[in-house]
């Protein structure tokens, strides 16, 4: 290593070390790291876990790859994250090994990749270990030409030959690849184009002529219904991932069909989940996903994406169903959010590990005696009893918390009544948050990624909204300010803040999804800042990443380093749509100011996707919604109430409905003029009579305005029907 970039990495680890300790065994008597890389010179919370590894690792970019041009070596590339359980596993067996990581330094260049700074190169090269080996997860580990081709790939690797029950360890293939790269380059070769012109294929969609109709959504219901698991709820066995996109469409088939077995599918899998383990009865919130068909084991990671999208799922529920067990699950997983995961200075981090104290789910877990322990008697026999807390457990030894039995059951046998017990239990939570507060915590990746803070300032804005917590609305308006201000003279957002410092240029998903948690944002606050800052997002989208000759958005700007494939998504797997992000964001601004050209640009979108969405429908639920939104009447709402005040039930009575194909504006009769600027059909809006008068409209053709509640009720309605066809 150069004396000048040993120097730097010194300097660096300095400062960096004494933020976050480094995670390596490998360490001089007086407890320092005996090794330190390039990665101690990033931010990713991710990469410096990894920057004192025995491994010379690279980060993504041209050095690493010219390097290993010069020096006829092929690329070892792995992607990951910071609360990545199996990626902590292979660091451990295999990156912290001295034999590993000196025939690694020997033989290959190492690259190392945060999939949640880089998802372009995390769903390229996921495709590419899927057509190579069949399988997709994290650690993802890929074996590159230097010309960046994949031509062998795989997942978590254990160490050495017959670790874990694998016949071909880590070590072993390293070295026999190696020699197929010296012996067989043309193999090599031949392989890597083969791989390479699989991806191309793959982010081809051929493009679409024709906007799908009803019959696309009938048929994912009817797919939805036939891999429904009537005793959980949820889709398929185990594992088992929650299905927040899924539901969600399944709401809006309900409200359309009215259906009761798309309800049905809904509120079963809330009320199993709710009750289950991959729920965090103690501090709110939920797991990445449940081990088991029933719900109740997790992986216990917890990431901010699914939380956003679940608590969204909670609110929609609770407003279609009036069930207030969704609406308490909403707050508490909020309430962990705006606890757990919320930077003081704004903006919410990207997720909290599975493991704490060397053990996956040690800060989750709990034995009886911990139970009696923290509780009085009395309260304790009821959290054993509810949460089926037991000697045995049936984790590790201990118990995850579930709640496998009716609160109306067990109020019985313990000679209570049900609202009792549900105060002791309330209680008997507060209490055990406390007491788990003094175990060692999960690690928390504090990257603060644009995409997934607009999907949570969505959450946390409507949270406010359906359940009345004005907190949850300035937790909102905090993140989205804090996003706003990260943008560059030109208007570009980064793809996320780490350790308080833009980092990369935003993609598709980061404007979308930023816009889309605006919009949500102003129609809680009506403050027109987050509207025209929505527009400027949509606008940025239009120039950077709108292909102009087929339509729909790709997930890179046209002026960003295309890595092998430009892709173009349509899937929500595992995350939501970018493609649908930006659609319904388009038809919401399209509704709220009468731009004819951003629906027509919405409808281009789902035009150049329908291929795609016709052929695998249940693969991208983001998208149907949009296709439900086009197939509708959307309403246009105002409020308008007199200067000095008004009736604050008119704007109440609309907001505790369930009307995903609306947009709502409220304001103060002065302010009209003002507003009509930006939405033109607020114009001739009055507060008639000096009262708040509601206007219920579609495309402009309004209903007769009220003050009266009960006939606003009866304007609202019924939804438009879904077509026949």
């Amino acid at each position: 290593m150069a004396p000048a970039l040993a120097s730097r990495l010194a300097t660096a680890a300095t400062t960096v070390d004494r933020a976050t300790p480094p995670r390596t065994r490998q360490r001089h008597a007086d407890g320092t790291p005996r090794y330190t890389n390039r990665l101690v010179l990033e931010t990713s919370p991710y990469l410096l876990q990894h920057a004192h590894n025995p491994v010379d690792w690279y980060p993504w970019g041209d050095e690493a790859f010219a390097r290993a041009l010069a020096d006829h070596r092929p690329v070892l590339l792995s992607i990951g994250y910071s609360t990545c359980h199996w990626c902590h596993v292979m660091e451990e067996e295999s990156f912290d090994d001295e034999e590993i990581a000196a025939y690694l330094n020997a033989n290959y260049v190492a690259i190392k990749v945060d999939r949640e700074q880089r998802p372009d190169l995390d769903a390229t090269y996921m495709d590419a270990v899927v057509a190579l080996s069949g399988n997709g997860g994290w650690p993802m580990t890929v074996w590159l030409t230097p010309s960046r081709q994949p031509f062998y790939g795989a997942t978590y690797v254990p160490p050495h030959d017959g670790d874990r029950g694998t016949r071909v360890g880590f070590l072993t293939l390293l070295r026999e690849l190696r020699q197929v790269y010296d012996e067989n380059p043309l193999r090599v070769a031949q392989q890597a184009d083969a791989v390479t012109d699989r991806l191309r294929a793959l982010a081809e969609i051929p493009a679409g002529d024709a906007l799908p109709g009803a019959r696309v959504l009938r048929r994912a219901f009817a797919e939805y219904a036939a891999t429904f698991d009537d005793v959980h709820g949820g889709f398929d066995g185990a594992p088992k991932f929650p299905p927040p996109g899924e539901l969600e469409l399944l709401l809006r088939y309900h409200r359309r069909s009215g259906d009761a077995r798309a309800l049905e599918m809904v509120t079963r899998t809330l009320a199993a989940m709710a009750a289950g383990g991959i729920h965090d009865h103690v501090g709110g919130g939920f797991h990445r996903y449940a081990t088991d068909a029933a719900w109740e084991i997790p992986h216990f990671e917890k990431l901010l994406t699914d939380n956003a999208q679940l608590a969204t799922l909670y609110l929609d529920a609770y407003l279609v169903t009036r069930d207030g067990g969704f609406a308490d699950v909403a707050r508490e997983t909020l309430d962990y959010v705006a606890r757990e995961l919320t930077d003081p200075a704004g903006g919410f981090y990207t997720a909290s590990d599975a493991d704490s104290d060397g053990r996956e789910g040690a800060f989750y877990v709990w034995t009886p005696a911990e139970i009696r322990a923290a509780l009085p008697a009395g309260m304790a026999t009821a959290v054993l009893t509810f949460y089926a807390v037991s000697d045995a457990g049936n984790f590790d030894g201990a118990s995850v918390l579930h709640a496998p039995r009716p609160l109306a059951d067990v109020a019985r046998e313990l000679d209570t009544n049900p609202e009792r017990l549900r105060f002791i239990l309330s209680e008997a939570r507060r209490t055990l948050r406390e007491r788990r507060a003094t175990r060692p915590r999960p690690h928390v990746d504090t990257k603060i990624v644009t995409a997934w803070n607009g999907l949570m300032i969505g959450a946390f804005a409507r949270g406010g909204v359906v359940l009345d917590e004005p907190r949850f609305i300035e937790l909102a308006r905090a993140a989205a300010r804090r996003l706003l201000d990260a943008r560059d003279g030109d208007g570009r957002v980064p793809r996320s803040l780490s350790a308080g410092m833009p980092q990369g240029d935003g993609f598709l998903d980061d404007y979308a999804d930023l816009a889309a948690g605006l919009l949500d944002l102003y129609e809680a606050t009506f403050d027109g800042t987050s509207l025209e800052a929505a527009r400027a997002l949509h606008a940025t989208l239009a120039t950077r990443f709108w292909d102009a000759e087929h339509g729909g958005f790709f997930a890179t700007a046209s002026d960003a380093a295309t890595e092998l494939v430009r892709r173009k998504p349509a899937d929500d797997l595992p995350l939501p749509s970018g493609n649908a992000a930006a659609a319904e964001g388009l038809l919401r601004l399209a509704e709220l100011t009468g731009d004819e050209g951003l629906r027509r640009r919405a409808e281009s979108t789902v035009r150049a996707l329908a291929p795609a969405l016709v052929h695998a429908p249940t693969r991208a639920p983001r998208l149907l919604a949009v296709v439900d939104f086009l197939l509708d009447r959307p309403r246009e709402i105002a409020i308008v109430d007199p200067d000095g005040g008004g009736d604050p039930r008119m704007l109440a009575t609309v907001r505790a409905r369930f009307l995903p194909n609306a947009v709502v504006v409220a304001t103060r009769e002065p302010e009209v003029a003002a507003r009509a600027g930006v939405v033109p059909w607020l114009a001739d809006k009055r507060a008639l009579g000096g009262r708040s008068t509601a206007y219920v409209c579609t495309r402009g053709a309004c209903e007769l305005p009220t003050s009266d509640l009960a006939v606003l009720e009866r304007q609202l309605g019924e939804a438009t029907p879904l077509p026949s066809e």
